[in-house]
């Protein structure tokens, strides 16, 4: 891409972040991504002299680029999804997980639910999507030891959210590798896995607050409810289910040894749904019915990472990136603690449910300045969580309205200073990792 001959800026320039600032207003007063995105396309256009031959070029550039993929990767594994629900995989193995644990006190109650929708989120990639399988399931067992719905809306969003970032194939991860340069061994050991520590740890302190102070007022009702004990695992679903495990494994183990890039997790989905099919006996047609239906649930999505480079490209076209890249960088120096400081804490800017769109702009802003001032990508990647993860947790967003809707909970206050807890506890560690992580690792 080149700037128009009627472009309205010369690049560098701040004025370039106008488009990427409108769209960000827009989402703030409630509009759709989608609906911002586009707006802010429209914008940039302008601003940066773009006709609509150069517009075409920049969107068949966009569908092949890495974040095109990741969304495609997406797509499929929301197909793969559909498969392990109605093979009733995803079924099997909580099953396994609560008999495993034999699960008797309110504390191996929500022990089970936290590894429940960390192991089923991370593996269909879909926060919603994962916890509203196994809420059937687990809710009964919470019921019955009287852990509060609002206590399990809690524990479902945070534990959730940390599937999303251990999943070796989710977008999350994948567009976090793809930013930091970063190995999935090293983004666990040395940002995710910390960071989810205390994250969680946060939560586990909170609900306990929050079971004290609902418990006594709120009640499940288990007029819809699965009974755990009223489960029976099939022949055909234990081997299913075991197939898969084992499959999963090998696949990403041979992706590990032999350095497999982004463009892996894709075959990755598509072997397996071919295993859960022909393992589970599905009619190729109803397999590929299934996988078409899970794809559709994310074209809305892919449409976001398809225009969303596009914005991005016209920003960077435009210098916005290079200018606030100077900009910031001279307010922070050349200090990796104040570069991870202000991505961590400006970075995410508050656009929820978009998490690619989220990395990618942090990435293109404080890229250059984490590399300039030496910060350890491990760091930056931190900061990366922190932005982009920590948000739907400080005010009323989706992801949480969606895991209080699941949960059965109405109480919105309780849920809210739960995560404010559990989020202030990661801010804690973020700022101190900031502070003293600089001169371990460097």
């Amino acid at each position: 891409m080149e700037l128009g001959s009627w472009s309205l800026i010369h690049s560098p320039s701040l004025l370039a972040l106008i488009p990427l600032a409108v769209y960000i207003v827009m989402v703030f007063r409630g509009k759709d991504n989608t609906s911002g995105i586009i707006v802010g396309i429209a914008i940039g256009a302008l601003m940066m002299g773009q006709d609509l031959k150069m517009l075409a070029s920049a969107f068949a550039a966009s569908l092949g680029s890495s974040t095109a993929l990741i969304g495609v990767i997406i797509m499929t594994g929301a197909g793969l999804g559909v498969l392990m629900t109605e093979a009733r995989v995803t079924h099997t193995l909580v099953y396994w997980i609560v008999k495993r644990i034999g699960v008797n006190t309110q504390t191996k109650a929500k022990v089970t639910l936290v590894i429940c929708s960390i192991l089923v989120c991370g593996l269909l990639g879909t926060l919603g999507g994962g916890n509203a399988v196994i809420a059937p399931i687990l809710i009964p067992l919470m019921a019955t030891l009287g852990v509060t719905p609002t206590v399990v809306a809690a524990l479902f969003k945070v534990s959730g959210e940390v599937g999303l970032m251990v999943g070796p194939l989710t977008g999350v991860t994948l567009i976090t590798m793809e930013v930091t340069g970063l190995s999935y061994g090293q983004l666990m050991i040395g940002a995710v896995i910390p960071f989810a520590i205390f994250w969680l740890g946060g939560m586990w302190f909170a609900v306990k607050r929050t079971q004290r102070r609902t418990e006594g007022k709120e009640f499940y009702r288990l007029d819809d409810m699965q009974n755990i004990n009223e489960i029976v695992i099939t022949p055909r679903e234990r081997t299913t289910t075991i197939v898969f495990l084992l499959s999963f494994l090998l696949l990403i183990a041979y992706g590990i040894v032999t350095k497999q890039g982004t463009s892996y997790a894709l075959i990755v989905m598509i072997i397996l749904s071919a295993v859960v099919g022909i393992v589970g006996r599905m009619d190729i047609d109803h397999v590929v019915e299934s996988m078409s239906k899970g794809i559709a649930s994310q074209a809305k999505m892919f449409v976001v990472f398809v225009t969303i480079d596009v914005l991005l490209n016209l920003v960077t076209l435009g210098g916005g990136f290079d200018a606030i890249s100077n900009l910031l960088g001279g307010a922070a120096g050349s200090s990796p603690t104040a570069v991870m400081l202000i991505a961590s804490v400006v970075g995410g800017f508050g656009i929820e449910a978009a998490a690619v769109a989220e990395i990618k702009i942090i990435a293109e802003m404080f890229g250059a300045a984490a590399a300039s001032s030496g910060l350890p990508m491990t760091m930056f990647a931190i900061a990366i969580l922190s932005a982009t993860r920590l948000t739907g947790g400080i005010y009323p967003t989706s992801n949480m309205m969606g895991q209080l809707g699941i949960a059965q909970s109405e109480n919105t206050r309780e849920m809210l200073e739960a995560n404010w807890i559990s989020s202030g506890a990661a801010i804690v560690f973020v700022i101190i990792w900031a502070l003293i992580g600089p001169m371990i690792l460097t």
